[in-house]
């Protein structure tokens, strides 16, 4: 299976070189992906290209908020000075505000994520569904553009020629005997039903989506998208995690044009 990016992605720079070089791209941006087993931040030059290596810890359990909060400050200190920050979060998100974090913790609904950040760090915060960041560094900007991510649980993002649909949550959408999309796809699913079921189903879910939607491309991340075993239809490819760090600098591109859930 082939990832969406080119697998030649200009190499990053540490951090302590990228703060003694006065000659990248700003705005850099501060690039953060909350999930449910792991915070991933990386610093991006205007163009999207790395100023340091992606950096990685588990995400607390409990997954407070103020736990995840000063993992990210961990996080920040070791990265480059930077001019703004995109975060994608697990869940519903409205007004900088996480609705829902079904796979984190409850004292998320109705957090005023941006707002602590944009506090803490003294620097603009855009927040959006972690999906939806993944999806804004892989789609190609044409036509309906599906993207699944599978992970603890199961990110979903719809765009029509580049304009985010916002608010879907496919992942709790009713689908087979009455259970779930996330149920059958996510990490509790993988584990009931075992990887060659879990990997029928996904197939099956291909397929449903394909007709719910009408989608001209498909694109499968997360980190157990590396456990499909089947062959892919022309239309549908995987995407490396990664996208969901990259995406961050388009997300400011977009930012305007983001519709927000009311």
């Amino acid at each position: 299976m082939k990832s969406s990016r080119a697998a030649t992605k200009k190499k990053g720079t540490t951090a302590a070189a990228a703060r003694n070089n006065p000659g990248y791209l700003h705005p850099i941006t501060l690039a953060v992906d909350i999930g449910g087993t792991g915070l991933k931040v990386m610093a991006l030059d205007a163009q999207g290209s790395p100023l340091s290596e992606r950096m990685r810890t588990p995400t607390p359990d409990p997954a407070t908020p103020q736990r995840v909060l000063e993992a990210l400050d961990g996080l920040r200190d070791r990265l480059p000075a930077c001019d703004r920050v995109s975060v994608g979060f697990p869940g519903v998100i409205k007004h900088g505000q996480t609705l829902t974090a079904a796979n984190l913790h409850p004292d998320w609904v109705g957090f005023p994520l941006q707002a602590m950040l944009e506090k803490g760090w003294k620097i603009p915060v855009h927040l959006a569904n972690d999906a939806a960041v993944q999806g804004y560094g892989a789609i190609r900007g044409k036509g309906v553009e599906l993207v699944l991510t599978l992970g603890t649980g199961l990110g979903s993002a719809l765009f029509t020629d580049g304009q985010l649909c916002a608010g879907l949550e496919l992942g709790h959408h009713p689908w087979r005997k009455g259970k779930t999309y996330e149920d059958y796809l996510g990490r509790r699913g993988l584990k009931k039903y075992g990887k060659k079921r879990w990997n029928r189903l996904l197939s099956k879910a291909i397929e449903q989506t394909a007709h719910t939607f009408n989608w001209d491309h498909l694109f499968i991340g997360g980190g157990n998208a590396k456990l499909i075993n089947f062959a892919l239809p022309e239309n549908v490819s995987t995407i490396s995690n990664e996208d969901g760090l990259f995406g961050g600098v388009a997300l400011w591109s977009y930012r305007s044009r983001t519709p927000q859930v009311k």
